[in-house]
């Protein structure tokens, strides 16, 4: 059974080129990818390299860091992009309290609007969510969340964590989970039940121990995946099947399966 990365940025790398990216994920045995975009440009560019691969695919959305940007006229071309069929996610759209470029206000607004779109589109809703975890999940449950929701990079306790397996949330574990400092995450990674359980790079970012330093890609994804089977006191084999599993459930992917690594 092959490796998944959910998440990453094949076109945000600044020393890798898509094509060279793809190639080091089929060395290391990672089939199927989902590349995110994080405003109305990336989102485009991302349809675009998910058709040039087999097993790539792609998310569209407005970071919430960039809120201010999903104007009407940014949120229907997100739309027009999420009915490709490249396109298997609405996202990472999300709330983001850690950092002040844009105001909760503009976030919450463009939140919705993503979850609006994603419902009437059929799509997966891919969130971020960093230090405002109360606001995210009560918003969803004002909203009304997609049947399908991922959350990205997850960062949450144990409470949250509990809270988002009661609503059916798939988890998403990215590099940071091997820093030495992560050992709430670790927690979080231990007590995700083994059916929401997902795995991303969110490269070139979060470079996992022992690379760290260096840029991310998505060949690192099973450095993550064996340090997730360490806590869940499983075998990788296990949390590789249950995650290619998992993901062909999470974003209705056709079954992962081998690839030609050429």
């Amino acid at each position: 059974m092959p490796f998944v990365d959910t998440h990453c940025h094949l076109d945000h790398h600044e020393g890798l080129s898509p094509a060279e990216q793809v190639r080091r994920a089929r060395e290391a045995g990672v089939t199927t990818l989902i590349t995110v975009g994080t405003d109305m440009a990336s989102s485009t560019q991302a349809i675009a390299t998910a058709r040039r691969f087999e097993g790539v695919w792609a998310a569209v959305g407005v970071h919430p860091n960039d809120a201010m940007e999903a104007t009407p006229r940014v949120l229907e071309v997100i739309e027009r992009l999420a009915k490709e069929p490249e396109c298997v996610a609405v996202g990472e759209t999300g709330l983001d309290y850690y950092r002040d470029h844009t105001t909760p206000a503009q976030q919450e607004a463009s939140f919705r609007a993503h979850i609006d779109i994603a419902r009437r589109q059929d799509r997966t809703l891919v969130i971020h969510c960093r230090e405002a975890w109360e606001d995210c999940l009560a918003l969803l449950e004002d909203h009304g969340a997609p049947d399908r929701v991922v959350m990205h990079c997850y960062s949450g306790d144990l409470d949250i964590t509990a809270r988002c397996v009661e609503a059916g949330y798939f988890l998403s574990y990215a590099g940071n989970v091997t820093f030495g400092n992560a050992g709430a995450l670790r927690e979080a990674a231990a007590a995700t039940p083994l059916e929401l359980l997902l795995t991303e790079t969110d490269s070139p970012f979060l470079t996992p121990h022992p690379h760290r330093g260096k840029p991310n890609d998505p060949s690192y994804v099973p450095i993550t995946l064996r340090a997730i089977a360490e806590v869940q006191n499983r075998t990788p084999r296990e949390i590789e099947l249950a995650v290619s599993t998992n993901t062909v459930r999470a974003f209705s992917l056709p079954p992962v399966g081998d690839v030609d690594p050429r």
